[in-house]
């Protein structure tokens, strides 16, 4: 087995940053990125994989399998830079031929023999109290989560409630809340960390039952820490940690995606607070909800764009999860007569949680659910991007769950199932995907928690958006190998790599489109950062 040279993979790995460089102030030089969008796109995507890469070294020198898996990340990282580069060198500002360094690496540490060498993704190296976190959600997900999932697949069924319930006892809705207002978030690192590790092993079992359910309070917490009155935060962080009160989030509308800042869903003042009116649509988990986490316009002045939006909590009873209607009642300072409707949208994957269209008519929410009351107005973009920076980071984790499920079901059936005489884990090339599958997660994993530790500094912003780019992306090309390796029952249902597989398909559209995240977040930071 050749031997991995830790020396030699971060010297590749200064190359393909210095390509990165060349044509991130190459671009920087060409104007407008929108005129450049499939370079830049490139680039975005060649970054998040080169910064993944050295992420990992420190990893890959606490032994020799990590040095390995490190070396065989590394190689495959730069080999797809390699690939965007060659016939388009004078788009990357580099001369033919920029990384012909790296040849002997990647001939060496790509070859079939040494990835099929790797036959598992390695250890995790946590601390102690982490393996705990680990071993407990594991276990969780095993029991609970695993045994259902399948059903919820198949019907679109509804999560169960003792699983809601089970996942409160254990504190999962308030890993990032702070124990001051209920939670169980202590701040520092432990608690970004926490927060992978037990997003990962959920989404293990399930990625809608599990991984996904637990992130619903996400976005909300940090709204309300970023913005909220302390009133607001007594009040609505206990009851998200407990599942006392659940959330949706509404801020997507069917002409508005990424665009957040052309929402039309309009908030108009009342007597004792405000009425909503428009269209939502992508409100997943919208009828179980309690509350929905609205972002409305609450100037009409269009012109003021993204500053013309605020955020509130409006509160809902729960409907229907095939479809709902709802009237308000006239109580509570509410006038009556308010309705919303959901329509649920089918997906092909990602099923049980369900995503709805919503439309509200003067649907009331109280004055005091103005998210920062009068000091939140025209704040609302800013308090959605707080939640969503850090769900970029538990959405990598959930791909993450996706991948070592995948994972796990194409070891075991490539073992048990023979073809031509012989199990087919015994071919070679099988051997060298399986290998490639080990590396790839593990590589996710620790750049996920480099990332954790930046995020817990107040830092990493640019890296959250690069291992969401980067994860996603990687996870469909897992579970679409995981699923090849079970041939044709790979594509029946009676086997869960077939859920896999199209679950892992929305990680790259949720929480920032792979593209708007590629062109206006990675790619405008790094034409930034080369301007100086």
């Amino acid at each position: 087995m050749t031997a991995p040279d830790l020396a030699a993979a971060a010297t590749v790995i200064d190359l393909a940053s210095g390509v990165v460089d060349s044509a991130a102030r190459t671009l920087a030089a060409a104007g407008s990125l929108d005129d450049h969008q499939v370079i830049a796109y490139d680039l975005a995507h060649a970054a998040a994989a080169v910064a993944t890469a050295r992420g990992l070294l420190e990893y890959g020198a606490k032994g020799d399998l990590e040095g390995r898996i490190t070396c065989a990340f590394v190689a495959d990282a730069v080999a797809e830079l390699v690939g965007k580069v060659f016939g388009r060198e004078a788009d990357w500002g580099v001369e033919a031929g920029a990384l012909d360094a790296t040849r002997d690496f990647l001939a060496t540490y790509r070859a079939p023999e040494f990835l099929a060498g790797i036959t598992d993704p390695g250890p995790r190296h946590l601390d102690a109290d982490f393996e705990l976190v680990q071993d407990t959600f594991r276990r969780f997900a095993d029991e609970k989560l695993k045994p259902i999932a399948e059903h919820i697949h198949r019907t679109n069924g509804d999560i169960p409630e003792d699983i809601i319930e089970g996942l409160a006892e254990m504190g999962a809705f308030g890993l990032s809340i702070p124990a001051e207002y209920g939670g169980y978030g202590e701040g520092g690192e432990g608690e970004y960390i926490g927060m992978v590790v037990a997003t990962e092993e959920l989404s293990r079992g399930s990625l809608c039952a599990g991984g996904s359910l637990i992130t619903r309070p996400e976005i909300l917490a940090r709204a309300l820490m970023a913005g909220g009155t302390e009133e607001q935060k007594h009040e609505w962080l206990p009851k998200l940690a407990t599942t006392e009160v659940m959330n949706a989030v509404a801020v997507t509308e069917p002409d508005f995606g990424s665009d957040v800042a052309g929402v039309t869903v309009s908030a108009t003042p009342t007597e004792g607070g405000w009425l909503i009116n428009g269209v939502k649509t992508w409100c997943t988990l919208g009828a179980r909800a309690d509350v929905l986490l609205l972002l409305a316009r609450t100037d009409p002045d269009k012109s003021l764009g993204h500053r013309g939006l605020s955020m509130f909590i409006a509160p809902k009873e729960r409907g229907d999860s095939h479809g709902f209607e709802l009237v308000q009642k006239a109580e509570g300072g509410a006038p009556g007569g308010g309705k919303m409707e959901g329509r649920p949208i089918d997906t092909i994957g990602y099923r049980g949680m369900h995503s709805y269209e919503l439309a509200l008519d003067n649907w009331f929410v109280p004055a005091e659910n103005l998210i920062g009351l009068e000091g939140g107005m025209g704040k609302g973009f800013y308090y959605q991007m707080a939640g969503f920076e850090n769900g970029r980071l538990q959405t990598a984790a959930r791909a993450l769950g996706v991948m070592q499920a995948a994972y796990e079901a194409a070891r075991q059936y490539a073992e048990d199932r023979k073809v031509f005489g012989k199990a087919v884990g015994d071919y070679q090339l099988t051997q060298a995907k399986l290998g490639r599958m080990a590396v790839i997660i593990q590589a996710s994993r620790q750049f996920s928690y480099v990332v954790a530790r930046l995020m817990a500094k107040g830092e990493g912003s640019a890296e959250a958006s690069m291992i969401k780019a980067y994860v996603c992306k990687a996870a469909e090309w897992v579970t679409r190998e995981a699923m090849q390796i079970h041939g044709g029952m790979g594509y029946a249902e009676e086997y869960d790599v077939s859920r896999y597989f199209v679950d892992a398909r929305v990680l790259s559209i949720f929480e920032g489109a792979d593209e708007t995240l590629c062109l206006k977040v990675i790619a405008r930071r790094l034409v930034a950062d080369a301007q100086g």
